[in-house]
């Protein structure tokens, strides 16, 4: 694509060099021939401004405008923004004179020269300018008038339609110039000479046809793309034969059949609107054709007709040529952006007809397959496959072609390839047919799935370790289950064994004993306690993270108003007080399971509390930003004014059976409530962490359903 995208670039820096060649050419010559009238005039030789005796005589301002219209043609085909500011002020002068000479021509009649008259008095003699007399014909400022235009809109008017616009009147100034010309030679003057007014001198037409080459040239300067493949000379031929048919062939009859190949020749042009361009310059030239000449009057209205029949048949051509250039351009377009399309997808496309043989071969094939285009087009396609798809191809397309039968036509199946180096690889293959004339093309679309097969196997391994680690898992959670069974029954039974025997001790030889002795039996009496306890928490967290949460909508007031209830008497007798931050919400979760949090901060919030009156405060944030940056929303919080925590222990906190230091009630507490309140928020799809502050109290936050940004659960 990007070799092509630059052999198209090269191409049309080409054109442009060619093109801008050719219009300064132009300007050259046609500068050469203003000066040399001008000369002709100042040295008074009348042969340099007549060419030929009693010929029409090119006008001084004539000559004038050739020279500012080679200037102004020079400049236009300039990248230098001065040069164009220079040619528009040459293009400028010459729309000046020509409507000046239009002003004459109107108000004053035929006879009148005034600024020409002007400007020869001033430099040349009386009698020589009597001699020559004329002046400049409305023809000939027709064309110097629009091609200036045209120049001076395309410097200015920064629009792409600019250059067509210059392009059509370049059509136009060539015809006019070609008919005067013509005229010349066939001696009819009413093709060089507009009525009773001054006329085209014969070299005058001659520069008007290099002008309007040097116009056309400029136009295609600026679009390259709009430039003909076909030499311009071919259509100015057609039009000098046209022309000549028609003032020389009896109604004009010849005339229709030798303008269509005009028409045609706009197939070589990359300008889509060139064919209604060249019907309009033959309409010009069939309407002066008509006009050029008379006519009798028993003929008259067959020979109108004749041309109005001729016209409306060039303009149908011209419109038909139009619009398969359209289609062409579309159809040329789509080619690229398919052609685009194929080199740089990444499965390889192969095309073949209907006997196998390779017809296209993108770059994905031969990285694909190692083999080049040239090692590929041409050849069956069988060779691009292994044993037994290789000695099978054949009869299949045999088969296809008799029966019609589609086997993979149609679908995508995986198959086998092989490369240039006899490797074989896994591949999908997608097969269509593509009907191309009366014969069909197959169109196959391959991808290597060389990578996939792999990724399947370890897929496959991953799969089966995963099995293998739910085996595990299984035993082991049956195995938890065993011990928590023993724990329940064999653990506990030992335990309260020593429990009861130490208080059987107590309650029967407390005399007997010592004081040394009462303590140690009220220890082991206490250890016991706390033993069970232990046991019965290890019991509780295994069960957490198994047993399925029985979710529902739950008022969360309501769950704070039963943990303060129960907790009643506790925070009597340490004088606390549990209190709400605004309204709680209702949320989806297991409500037994988050009454056991609450519950477990709330205590924690006492118990752990240095100050007369603890004080407790549960509430809500719709949106929570900490300290560290960290983001979150529909958060629940725990807010203590008790001691605080150190961040070193931040997490040791929730460590199961890890305590920073013991409470009042140090025999009643384990230190798995904090864990426990973080393995329930983990099931419910939570986070819970805190901030706190030495001296001043600890803040729990924790949310349900929902994660920190920035952040890792902690779960």
């Amino acid at each position: 694509m990007w070799a092509e995208a630059a052999g198209k670039s090269r191409d049309d820096e080409r054109k442009k060099k060619r093109y801008r060649a050719t219009a300064l050419t132009v300007s050259s010559l046609i500068g050469l021939l203003g000066i040399a009238a001008i000369a002709g005039w100042l040295l008074e030789v009348e042969v340099i401004v007549s060419v030929v005796p009693d010929f029409p005589a090119m006008a001084f301002n004539t000559a004038l405008c050739f020279i500012l219209s080679g200037f102004a043609l020079a400049g236009s085909v300039s990248t230098r923004r001065r040069f164009n500011i220079a040619a528009s002020v040459f293009a400028a002068g010459v729309i000046a004179i020509t409507l000046i000479r239009f002003s004459e021509i109107i108000a004053l009649g035929r006879t009148s020269h005034l600024v020409d008259r002007l400007l020869t008095n001033l430099l040349v003699s009386q009698e020589f300018s009597d001699l020559i007399g004329g002046g400049m014909g409305p023809n000939t400022a027709l064309i110097f008038l629009i091609g200036n235009v045209a120049l001076f809109a395309t410097l200015n008017w920064k629009d792409e339609r600019a250059p067509l616009v210059q392009e059509l009147t370049s059509y136009v100034a060539i015809t006019l110039g070609m008919i005067a010309f013509a005229a010349y030679i066939t001696s009819a003057e009413h093709g060089y000479r507009w009525g009773p007014y001054a006329a085209m001198a014969l070299h005058t037409s001659i520069g008007m046809m290099v002008f309007g080459g040097g116009l056309l040239a400029s136009a295609w300067w600026r679009q390259p793309q709009g430039g003909a493949s076909v030499p311009l000379w071919i259509p100015g031929v057609i039009c000098f034969t046209g022309l000549l048919a028609d003032l020389y062939t009896p109604l004009g009859v010849a005339n229709g059949i030798l303008y269509v190949p005009l028409v045609l020749t706009a197939l070589w042009f990359g300008n889509r609107k060139a064919p209604l361009f060249f019907a309009f310059v033959c309409t010009i030239l069939i309407l002066l054709g008509f006009f050029a000449v008379s006519h009798p009057d028993d003929i008259l209205w067959q020979e109108i007709a004749n041309r109005t029949v001729t016209i409306a048949m060039l303009w149908l051509i011209a419109y038909l040529v139009h619009h398969y250039m359209r289609n062409s351009a579309s159809l040329e377009t789509e080619r690229i952006r398919f052609s685009s399309l194929v080199r740089n997808t990444p499965d390889a496309v192969i095309t073949m007809d209907e006997r196998g043989v390779i017809s296209s071969f993108n770059p994905a094939a031969e990285q694909m397959f190692g083999y080049t285009p040239a090692e590929a087009l041409g050849k069956n396609i069988k060779m691009l496959m292994p044993e037994p798809y290789h000695s099978e191809h054949d009869g299949y397309l045999s088969r296809y072609r008799q029966t019609g039968e589609e086997r993979i036509i149609g679908t995508t199946r995986m198959v086998s390839g092989r490369r240039k180096n006899g490797a074989a690889f896994p591949l999908d293959l997608s097969v269509s047919v593509v009907p191309t004339g009366g014969s069909r093309t197959f169109v196959g679309i391959v991808r290597d799935i060389s990578e996939r097969i792999r990724q399947e196997e370890r897929l496959k391994t991953m799969v089966g370790q995963l099995e293998a680690y739910t085996a595990d898992l299984e035993r082991s959670n049956q195995d938890l289950d065993e011990f928590a069974y023993i724990a329940s029954h064999d653990l506990k039974e030992p335990l309260r064994g020593l429990h009861n025997h130490s208080r059987f001790l107590l309650e029967d030889y407390e005399q007997q004993l010592d004081e040394d002795g009462v303590r140690r039996l009220n220890r082991l009496v206490r250890l016991s306690q706390r033993m069970e306890k232990l046991v019965n928490d290890l019991l509780y967290f295994s069960r957490i993270g198994r047993q399925q949460l029985a979710v529902k909508r739950t008022d969360i007031n309501l769950v704070v108003k039963d943990v303060v209830g129960t907790l009643e008497v506790f925070l009597e007798e340490r004088n606390a007080q549990v209190t709400t931050d605004g309204e709680l919400p209702e949320v989806v979760c297991d409500a037994t399971r988050l009454t056991e949090v609450f519950r477990n901060l709330v205590t924690n919030a006492v118990k752990y509390n240095d100050k007369a009156e603890p004080l407790v405060t549960i509430g809500y944030l719709d949106h929570y930003r900490g300290k560290d940056g960290s983001e979150a929303s529909d958060v629940f919080f725990v807010r203590d004014n008790g001691k605080g925590i150190a961040p070193e222990f931040y997490e040791d906190i929730f460590r199961i059976f890890k305590r920073l230091e013991k409470s009042q009630d140090s025999d009643d507490g384990t230190g798995a409530g904090l864990t426990f309140v973080r393995k329930i928020i983990a099931r419910h799809n939570g986070e819970i962490w805190l901030e706190s502050e030495l001296g001043t109290g600890t803040t729990f936050y924790f949310t349900l359903g929902s994660k920190r940004e920035d952040q890792n659960a902690a779960a």
